[in-house]
């Protein structure tokens, strides 16, 4: 049974039969094994000590407020964002130049570092 899916990591839960023991499996897209669960809290990737600076040099922080200070184009729809626009409450990823945030009428937004500044 599937139960869930977060970044690159989809789990499973597995019923040992008559033993009445349980097993979580996680299935990693990176490698393409399935791994106990066990395994993956240690091998995820965290944001702790990862350090994510504006167009400016100001060191953003998950639920900052941003601003766009150029004109993007967004990929897959005809959309452009404006210089000036408003982004509320981003989440850093993985990686210390993107970002992940939410805007009207787009789905899952990546913006990079280096376009923003903070409000």
């Amino acid at each position: 049974m599937i139960s869930g899916r977060e970044g690159r990591w989809s789990s499973l839960s597995a019923f040992g039969g008559n033993t009445g023991l349980s097993e979580e499996y996680v299935y990693d897209e990176a490698t393409g094994e399935w791994v106990p669960a066990g395994e993956v809290s240690a091998a995820a990737p965290t944001t702790e000590g990862m350090e994510v600076r504006d167009a400016v040099g100001n060191l953003l922080a998950d639920g900052d407020a941003v601003t766009l200070i150029k004109d993007l184009k967004v990929k897959g729809t005809s959309q452009t964002l404006k210089r000036g626009t408003a982004i509320k409450s981003i989440r850093l990823t993985g990686d210390p130049q993107e970002i992940d945030c939410r805007f009207d009428g787009i789905k899952g937004l990546v913006l990079r570092a280096e376009f923003v500044k903070k409000r």
